[in-house]
């Protein structure tokens, strides 16, 4: 059976507003034996030249054009073929039997020997003809022996080849190059140069993926706030409306219209009294409650603590009719001067507005979304905010300040918002390496691109390096993983994730089942103090192994070894589909200065202007970055190539059962029983090959991949995760979902929203009980019949 020969030009898949009919991209792996005897050659399946990839509309074409992720196999598979030729040589068996006479019986036991003789050379034959089909059908580009009985011996070695080959300097010279490619071209060209440097890393099957989606930019004129009793003026930035000089803008000016607007806020004017809310909590909002009448007022909140998502939804159920949001200085680590700058913020909780829930395709329906809040949002500096505020505390020892209205004194301001909403072309860039024994199961990797204000460069550079590592073993020992791996480059990210989004949306019916696991190198390097590692419950204890082996070796003094501890936190990046609408097990592994700079703090939800030297800065000589690809690498070739997936069902009942209370504790041990047995009856033998069954394997690893679907909830605050196993910050004992609404029913005084999320979470862990131990029971009624058989 050979790979049919396909067009490796991959058109790009642009969805235009007007153009109609466009095809619908899929993961699709085509077979064609028939032709393979034709043409017998191997050499027609290289593709072309990926700078040939231009940009264009996809047209004349119906069929699902991703022709290298979804599996199909030919009309005239295999298995019939191997039908067809036992057909023949059982009537070649049977020909001489009707040829039989009345000779005599020595004549008659003369003749059945040449029949039996006969049938033995065809039998064997044609048993080999069988077998060379069968090399060729597990080896489709390359002709190698299949990778179950070659490959794995060398599978250790190659893992550590891979790892050599990853060095710091390279990854500094992808850096550098992306970066001044990005400083030349300008916006909207990234993506056709990364596909150049995966081409030359080595990967071959790679395309350019468009989406039309509805993006929300800044007005030409900046957002102006403005005290009504002294008629000041003051832009976000805290500088005074008259100080801009009327010459057109430099740089720094247009950085600051750029990077000083809230994406998707809705747009207008507002005269309101100022209130300070602090962080805008439920317990900052319950000290107003009795004392304050913020009914249309314009709230003054500080970044941090929670979701900012979350925290406008409670202004806006409280009354308020704006926000004016800033990060309090002294929650920012040590060295980072950003308080006093302006910073951008999206409202986009992920997706195009325009198509909510739905793919950006051709033909789809647009709602043109311009605000996706109806409160007026907008980031200002620290020192405008201390100067609304009338601030008088001085600084601590640190230099910092925790800002609060010290008078009061009431203010009145007029807020001015605008904002321009256009259609814009976004791209996605979409490696794929197939797997030799499972290529219908994905391990997805995913980085970013954007313009060249944007931090992106760091997480572009490794992803290309850790190809050129991989690709480098699939060319000179022609080995190839056993599940796939696509390699992705998502656009739009700082808008909401929006390349991600559109492109798992449009995929997810093959998603659903296929996608094994998402590794995520969102801003992997973000200072260089620790190492955190944000994982899911499932892969939390590989991801511990996979440090401490990693720096076991390297890492004599203890205190100076990076930091061990994995944690299943929310967090930044394009992982959030892959984790709240697929269930899929994520892993990410990112150099941090404090923990104010990722996660609990939520301050990293603020962009600022991204200064292209400052990952070289962080980092001069990428040690950091190699140890971060390194850690990634292993990750992706265990998950891609171990034939029992890492994935740890116990570790996911323990979750489970240390942040519930006693009220539900039953449901979490009936989980961890089960779980238990589930890991020791059914794990165990599957990891020794002497007792491996191909079809157990495989029912095994699907359990193993979809058992954290069993805890996504239906609906979540906004800014929550819908997957339950995920807490808001490091620290929390319980389920975040169940403290939000907790702390909830205190500002509603009403328990209905507890109960209904009680009740929610309490069907999740019931779920997934029953999910393991159907399992089981499926394991032990295979068990049972193959028994029955042998005896």
């Amino acid at each position: 059976m050979a790979y049919r020969k396909v067009d490796q030009r991959f058109p790009v898949h642009s969805q235009d507003l007007d153009t109609e009919g466009l095809p619908v991209t899929s993961l699709e792996l085509e077979w064609d034996m028939e032709k393979e005897l034709e043409e017998n050659e191997f050499e027609g399946f290289e593709p072309d030249d990926s700078r040939q990839h231009h940009l264009g509309n996809s047209t004349g074409n119906t069929d699902l054009d991703m022709e290298f992720v979804q599996p199909s196999a030919s009309p005239r598979g295999r298995f019939e073929r191997l039908e067809e030729e036992c057909d023949y040589v059982a009537q070649a068996r049977a020909a001489p039997k009707n040829q039989q006479s009345n000779f005599p019986t020595k004549a008659k036991l003369f003749a059945a020997g040449i029949i039996i003789f006969i049938c033995g050379l065809l039998i064997g034959y044609y048993g080999r003809k069988g077998t060379s089909k069968d090399v060729l059908e597990n080896n489709v580009t390359t002709p190698t022996p299949p990778a179950s009985s070659a490959a794995a011996p060398d599978d250790s070695k190659i893992l550590q080849d891979v790892l050599q080959a990853i060095e710091g300097d390279s990854i500094r010279n992808f850096s550098r190059d992306f970066t001044l490619f990005a400083a030349e071209s300008g916006q909207g060209s990234s993506a056709a140069h990364i596909m150049e440097q995966w081409t030359a890393s080595g990967l071959t099957e790679i395309r350019l993926v468009n989406y039309t989606v509805l993006l929300s930019l800044p007005a030409t004129d900046q957002n102006k706030i403005i005290l009504t009793n002294s008629s000041q003026c003051f832009y976000p930035s805290g500088q005074q409306c008259s100080a801009l000089p009327s010459a057109p803008l430099g740089r720094k000016e247009k950085n600051d219209l750029l990077y000083s607007y809230a994406a998707y806020s809705a747009k207008g004017s507002l005269e309101a009294e100022i209130i300070d809310v602090q962080y805008g909590t439920i317990d900052d909002l319950l000290r107003l409650q009795s004392s304050t009448n913020v009914t249309k007022k314009i709230a003054l909140i500080k970044l941090g603590q929670a979701p900012l998502l979350y925290k406008l939804t409670l202004l806006l159920e409280a009354g308020f009719g704006g926000a004016l949001v800033y990060i309090d200085p002294c929650d920012l680590p040590p060295r980072e001067k950003i308080g006093n700058e302006t910073f951008w913020l999206s409202l986009n909780p992920g997706g195009d507005p325009s198509t909510p829930g739905y793919p950006s395709v051709g033909g789809s329906f647009r709602e043109h979304r311009t605000n996706l809040t109806s409160l007026l949002v907008q980031p200002v500096a620290a020192s405008l905010a201390k100067s609304l505020l009338s601030s008088t505390e001085e600084p601590n020892r640190n230099g910092c300040f925790h800002l609060t209205n010290s008078s009061r004194v009431r203010k009145t301001i007029r807020l001015e918002v605008g904002k321009i909403s256009e259609y814009k072309t976004i791209q996605n860039v979409i490696g794929f390496l197939k797997g030799s024994i499972n290529p219908d199961k994905y391990v997805i990797v995913g980085s970013h691109h954007g313009n060249k204000e944007e931090p992106w460069t760091s997480s572009t550079s490794i992803i290309t390096e850790i190809i050129k590592a991989i690709m480098s073993q699939v060319h000179q020992r022609h080995w190839r993983p056993n599940r796939s791996i696509l390699f992705c480059c998502w656009g739009g990210t700082t808008f909401g994730n929006i390349g991600s989004y559109e492109w798992a949306e449009e995929m997810e019916p093959v998603l659903q089942n296929n996608a094994v696991a998402y590794i995520n190198l969102f801003k992997p390097v973000m200072g260089n103090g620790s190492l955190n590692t944000v994982a899911s419950p499932s892969l939390r204890q590989f991801a511990m192994d996979v440090i401490k082996m990693r720096f076991s070796l390297n890492c004599t003094n203890q205190k100076r070894c990076p930091g061990r501890k994995v944690n299943s936190i929310q967090v930044e990046g394009n992982s959030d589909f892959f984790i709240n609408h697929l269930g899929v097990p994520t892993v990410q592994f990112v150099y941090q200065g404090t923990s104010a700079s990722m996660g609990p703090g939520f301050l990293s939800e603020a962009l600022v202007v991204h200064d292209a030297s400052a990952a070289e800065a962080l980092d001069p000589f990428f040690n950091l970055h190699e140890i971060v690809a390194k850690l990634t690498a292993e990750m992706i070739l265990h998950i891609a190539n171990d034939p029992v997936l890492p994935f740890n069902v116990l570790d996911v009942a323990l979750e489970v059962q240390e942040q519930l209370t006693d009220q539900i504790l039953t449901l979490a041990n009936a989980l961890r029983e089960t779980a238990q047995l589930f890991q020791s009856d059914e794990m165990r033998p599957a990891n020794n090959p002497k007792e491996r069954d191909p079809a157990h394997l495989r029912m095994l690893n699907d359990v193993l991949q979809h058992v954290e679907k069993n805890f996504l909830l239906k609906q979540a605050p906004p800014g929550y995760y819908r997957n339950i196993l995920y807490r808001l910050e490091e620290s929390s004992k319980q389920f975040s979902i169940l403290k939000e609404a907790l702390n909830h029913s205190r500002l509603q005084r009403s328990n209905q929203t507890l109960s209904t999320v009680l009740s929610e979470v309490m069907n999740c862990i019931r779920s997934a009980q029953v999910y393991l131990k159907t399992g089981l029971d499926v394991f032990e009624n295979i068990q049972n019949t193959k028994q029955q058989t042998n005896v």
